[in-house]
């Protein structure tokens, strides 16, 4: 069995002395530009994991949503999250799909927790090849004692204002906001981990346009302990992105489903959660079968 630090200590050994990636994060530096030359390096991971018959579903609408970007629309894809691979995974075989591919993966901010930064050297010389939006994530903010940890709820509340002023700073540059509407990666011994967090409501309402993005197939897998514990396994993995949405017409249509004393902002994440699970599950009919 072989895990991300066994797999790829090469891979490894060439990142640690490019990485130029803050590893303490603070609201002067939540913007975080992806280093170019890191990146060919994930993407040899990927392509060395992701079987024949990998790739991406959908390429048409990606690109209507970068057409639209560029014409200053502000653009969100909603992906599903299952490991630290994902973000990888969607630039690589985006990048690689032909037509706008690689336009579409450049044009990729990643809205990222600050784990990725702070928790471990490598993964965090890994996570900085990619242009990122670092947030203090809403469920670590949540666990925090508010009479034992005040400074570091300060911090994360200063974290978050800073990322959205990011956000809105660069949203309408003719880029597509990455973000995993679940908060953090999906672990099958904690359901809670595929649920929608409230605040993705705050995103759609920000926004004017959106595509959701499933994963199908599986190359890392989480584990309990350090992230370069994960196991990785060859599979053929799939991208699918769906139709352009307009976000106002989503979120509406969510918020009215439900009750007038229920939580609207939880409805519109569940409603995404939703969606992404019923495309998740289409495509992997369709990834059996080609099997």
């Amino acid at each position: 069995m072989e895990t991300l630090a066994t797999a790829f200590h090469e891979q490894i050994k060439k990142a640690l002395p490019l990485s130029k990636v803050d590893l303490v994060i603070t609201e002067k530096n939540v913007y975080q530009e992806g280093n170019k030359d890191i990146l060919p390096l994930l993407d040899e991971m990927v392509e060395y994991l992701a079987l024949s018959g990998s790739g991406l579903d959908g390429l048409e609408n990606l690109e209507e949503l970068l057409s639209k970007a560029e014409a200053g629309k502000s653009c969100l894809l909603l992906v599903e999250h299952y490991s630290n691979l994902d973000l990888s995974i969607v630039s690589t075989l985006i990048s690689k799909a032909g037509g706008r591919g690689k336009d579409i993966s450049n044009a990729l901010i990643a809205v990222a927790g600050m784990k990725l930064n702070e928790d471990n050297p490598v993964v965090a010389a890994f996570a900085g090849a990619y242009t990122r939006i670092v947030i203090y994530p809403s469920r670590s903010l949540q666990e925090l004692d508010p009479e034992k940890n005040s400074a570091e709820i300060t911090r994360g509340h200063a974290i978050n204002n800073a990322a959205m002023k990011a956000l809105i700073r660069h949203k309408y540059k003719g880029k597509l906001i990455l973000v995993f509407p679940s908060g953090t990666r999906y672990r099958s011994w904690d359901p809670t981990t595929k649920k929608g967090v409230r605040e993705i409501d705050s995103y759609i309402r920000s926004f004017d346009y959106m595509c959701f993005v499933a994963l199908n197939g599986q190359i890392l897998h989480v584990q309990e302990t350090d992230m370069m514990n994960d196991v990785v396994t060859k599979d053929v993995v799939r991208v699918t992105a769906g139709q352009v949405m307009s976000c106002n017409e989503f979120r509406e249509k969510a918020r009215t489903a439900v009750g007038e004393n229920e939580d609207k902002k939880q409805a519109v994440a569940d409603a995404i959660m939703n969606e992404l699970e019923r495309m998740h599950i289409a495509a992997e009919e369709k990834r059996k079968k080609q099997l």
